[in-house]
């Protein structure tokens, strides 16, 4: 059974989903692959501790600290590269930002060197399926430019400036 709650965030309407125990899924409103890895219909349920954490830590983030997602039980679904991806994501620092061509080299060199493109990890950074705690908007295009964003680019230059990151490109 899949569990959802609602929170409210200063870039609008979050959603979250669980099993129960971890968190698998956190999409802002409007948010493109929006329940793309949801396989029923889910519960609402605002009583459990996993949600409580998860907006526990939404709110420290928000309040311009750095939480670690350790704590927050993290279940997302997808294939195995894009759970690689997805590890690589949450090792990226708070207010830093990667390339998908960075990544895509770790990957490769994960792989025994074989090659990864930029573009298959551009595919799993969009299929992300917990935004914000798994840090997709940390990724940027090779040239620095802000190339795109599940969640709408406005809400991932938000989320940037918010860690003090360094746009290296103007948008």
């Amino acid at each position: 059974m899949i569990f959802i709650s609602e929170h409210n965030s200063p870039i609008g309407k979050i959603t979250l989903a669980s099993d129960g125990e971890n968190l698998t899924g956190l999409w802002l409103e409007g948010q493109k692959y929006f329940w793309a890895s949801v396989k029923e219909p889910p519960v609402k349920n605002d009583n459990l501790n996993i949600f409580e954490a998860a907006k526990t830590w939404l709110n420290a983030y928000f309040a311009g600290k750095n939480p670690a997602p350790i704590g927050i039980p993290l279940a997302p679904e997808g294939t195995d590269f894009r759970k690689k991806v997805w590890r690589l994501l949450l090792k990226i620092p708070y207010g830093e930002t990667v390339s998908y061509g960075e990544l895509a080299k770790q990957i490769s060199k994960q792989n025994g060197g074989r090659r990864t493109s930029a573009r298959a990890v551009g595919g799993a950074v969009g299929h992300n399926p917990i935004s914000i705690i798994i840090p997709c908007h940390r990724v940027i295009g090779a040239d620095g430019g802000l190339t795109g964003y599940a969640g709408g680019t406005n809400k991932k230059i938000h989320l940037l400036k918010l860690e003090g990151a360094v746009l290296r490109k103007a948008n």
